[in-house]
């Protein structure tokens, strides 16, 4: 395949966008045309094919490249966006290792997602309005990572953002839905600040330069002038340097959910389950991880950013462990897993194992969907209750579902064999084996990252025991009267105000004192309920991804050796420290196999025989550090109040004392002096033609005694 043969990119990006223009325009009147049932199979499949579409290109570039169809990496030109004599901005894609590994994920991950989603959201009235959201997620997502600038890289960041809020908050008559998409919404724009800064520095930097002075070259924004640009002008300026990848790593906070802004993510389960699984298996969340390979030659030149990375990766993949201790909602456990991971991901990233971190973002990808897509199918046979407390003994109804979420457990957990086994011990691996982070925080970053290993076997060993394995607790629960509406999650689209809000970013004191306390909430569920397996559409995702989950890890290592696929983005050398893959002196495989095995066996023995009475439906009966960690710590709680209570009071105090003190004050006063003079100047207004004359003949005798008195004295008039 030649350089001109690439141009078949152009079909892959655009085939999601054509997706996107059929279902928003067509949608809803093809539907009314061939009716309900067979309009929503011919949407959901026009839906599902412009995504394999695109996987197929791609799949088809990156074979290309895999043979060595192309010396260097292809950068393809549709027409030029922004033209101006001192800036060029075209639009403009890069074709590499990095932008078509990142692709694969996207597209084919994001296909199953979307033929699972086909048979999940078949009763839901909003059908074609929901793919309409999701196709347009896949074309942001993917100019984002194909983009071979920052400002097209940033129309596609900005462009998931809009997405995710808009599918967050698919039944947005449902009021907690609705705010989960505002917090998303908003803590994004508190990354998209840093990403905007972090922009404009390096820009600045580099133009205001003697080195870069008389340049004619306007394409600056363009990754292959930025980044040599980069490497010359800022060589000097560790400073700025620095400063600039702080700020894109703030962007990558955002939007990768690492702490301080994690706390939007857990939120994103209030969105159907399709959306939950697009989210944080294959698309927005690794963004971060993806920009901060996409820049890594900012970070090349930064111990210190490289080690602020690493280790607020590991902060946040131990907090986040921590917290789904706490989680009874199957899909909370998950989302906070996925905040878990990606911590992992960054201490890669900031130990300089950068493709390590792109490993686990691809093993994530297959383990975290078919976890989330098999939840679902789990949720959808139990009527949509979420709480692991009601489930047991599953795997006797639901076999398929049983056996590749089994898969998904222990690539997760880290078993050898599996996927995540491979991805973790090479993160963990680039960690302990090099010195590129300042101090070598790097490497405490890895021992730390070996322990929340430990932790996630243990978390994810309960999640599955009590799903799978067990008493069948359901048949103990009530059957519950119902009064006009099912609390089902294909029906949120009517008004369910008394939902609970999940991490209550609007909450109340009473509505937190609630949360701390939740009542029971059983739906249609009792003695008399059979689970079921999930419909085919929903089967044949879980089956592709337990494959991949099985060997995918083996076969990007051994097979594919993705390591070498990735150079230079995976660079061995940094600044003069190697980056191993098994550091001298340490154990690495043991470890790892002796983390995942603790966790496992602590995890059967707490939860070998079921439900503990000390986890159940009574609250007092709880610990308090899972009390404590199923309220995040009391951190969701105080952002709250800090940022929506604490800048309401910052407000009103600003109202009250600059803008009604002294904004109004001077108004007000303006306004008073004008009344007071006008009184004055109202006592010479009688009315009176008399006095009118009065003062008009005063005035002719003034004027007269003066032309005298300056004649009389010689001076001038």
């Amino acid at each position: 395949m030649g350089e001109d043969s690439f141009n078949i990119i152009w079909y892959a990006l655009f085939a999601p966008l054509a997706g996107f223009l059929m279902q928003a325009l067509l949608g809803k009147a093809i539907v009314a045309r061939l009716g309900e049932k067979r309009g929503k199979s011919v949407m959901g499949w026009l839906a599902v094919l412009p995504v394999a579409v695109s996987f197929a290109i791609g799949a088809m570039i990156t074979y290309a490249l895999a043979q060595g169809g192309t010396t260097a990496d292809v950068v393809l030109t549709l027409f030029n966006w922004i033209d101006l004599q001192s800036i060029r901005i075209p639009f403009e894609v890069r074709i590499d290792t990095l932008s078509m590994t990142m692709m694969l994920i996207v597209t084919g991950v994001g296909a199953l997602i979307h033929l699972y989603a086909t048979g999940y959201m078949a009763e839901d009235r909003d059908y074609t309005r929901f793919f309409t959201y999701m196709n347009l997620f896949i074309f942001c997502m993917l100019t984002l990572v194909l983009a071979n600038n920052l400002a097209m890289l940033f129309i596609g960041w900005e462009g998931v953002g809009l997405c995710s809020y808009l599918l967050i908050g698919f039944w947005y008559k449902d009021i907690a839905n609705a705010k989960a998409a505002n917090k998303a919404f908003i803590v994004n724009r508190i990354g998209d600040v840093g990403l905007t800064l972090a922009m404009f520095l390096l820009i600045t930097t580099i133009v205001s330069s003697s080195s870069w002075i008389g340049s004619k070259d306007n394409r600056l924004l363009s990754y292959d002038v930025l980044f040599p640009a980069i490497l010359t002008v800022m060589r000097d300026q560790p400073v700025i340097v620095t400063l600039v990848g702080l700020l894109l790593f703030i962007g990558a906070c955002g939007k990768s959910a690492q702490f301080p802004l994690y706390f939007w993510l857990p939120d994103a389960m209030a969105g159907p389950t399709p959306v939950s699984a697009l989210i944080h298996a294959a698309t927005m969340v690794t963004a971060g991880v993806f920009l901060v390979n996409r820049l890594h030659v900012v970070y090349e030149m930064s111990p210190v950013a490289s080690a602020v990375v690493a280790c607020v990766g590991a902060f946040t993949a131990l907090f986040a462990a921590l917290i789904a201790f706490g989680q009874t909602d199957i899909k909370k456990v998950l989302a906070y897993s996925t905040v878990s991971q990606l911590g992992f991901m960054f201490i890669g990233c900031g130990a300089g194992a950068y493709w390590s971190g792109i490993f686990h973002v691809t093993t994530h990808a297959f383990f975290k969907a078919l976890l989330f897509l098999g939840a679902g199918a789990v949720i959808h046979c139990m009527m949509h209750n979420q709480d692991l407390r009601n489930y047991g003994n599953l795997r006797k109804y639901m076999p398929i579902t049983f056996v590749t979420m089994m898969i998904a457990y222990l690539a997760i957990a880290g078993v050898p064999g599996f996927a995540g086994f491979f991805s973790k011990e090479a993160i963990l691996g680039g960690a302990l084996g090099n010195e590129h982070a300042a101090a070598h925080l790097g490497q405490a970053s890895g021992w730390l990252g070996l322990f929340v290993a430990m932790l996630t076997a243990f978390y994810m060993t309960r999640m599955t025991a009590l799903t799978f394995f067990g008493k069948e607790r359901w048949k103990d629960l009530p059957v519950v009267e119902h009064h006009g509406h099912h609390d089902h999650e294909h029906e949120r689209h009517e008004t369910h105000e008394a939902h609970e809000d999940p991490h209550g970013f609007f909450m109340t004191d009473e509505e937190m004192a609630a949360k701390r306390e939740p009542e029971p909430q059983h739906h249609e569920l009792g003695p008399d309920h059979v689970p079921h397996e999930a419909p085919p559409s929903m089967v044949f995702p879980l089956i592709v991804l337990g494959v991949l989950s099985l060997a995918g890890g083996y076969v990007l290592e051994h097979v594919w050796h993705l390591k070498e696929w990735l150079y230079p983005q995976g660079l061995d050398v940094l600044r003069g420290h190697a980056v191993a893959g098994h550091p001298e002196g340490i154990p690495l495989m043991a470890l790892s196999i002796g983390a995942a095995t603790l966790g496992i066996i602590a995890g059967l023995i707490v939860y070998r025989k079921g439900l503990p009475e000390k986890e159940g439906w009574d609250l007092n009966k709880w610990s308090p550090f899972r009390r404590w960690a199923g309220n995040q710590f009391g951190y969701d709680q105080a952002v709250v109040s800090m940022g929506v209570d604490g800048g309401g009071q910052v407000g009103n105090a600003l109202w009250k004392g600059f803008d009604a003190g002294v904004i109004d004050g001077i108004v007000n006063g303006l306004g008073w002096l004008a009344m007071r003079l006008s009184k004055v100047y109202s006592l010479i207004q009688t009315g009176l033609v008399r006095g009118y004359a009065l003062l008009m003949l005063m005035g002719v005798v003034a004027i007269l005694c003066y032309i005298v008195y300056a004649v009389s004295t010689g001076g001038a008039l």
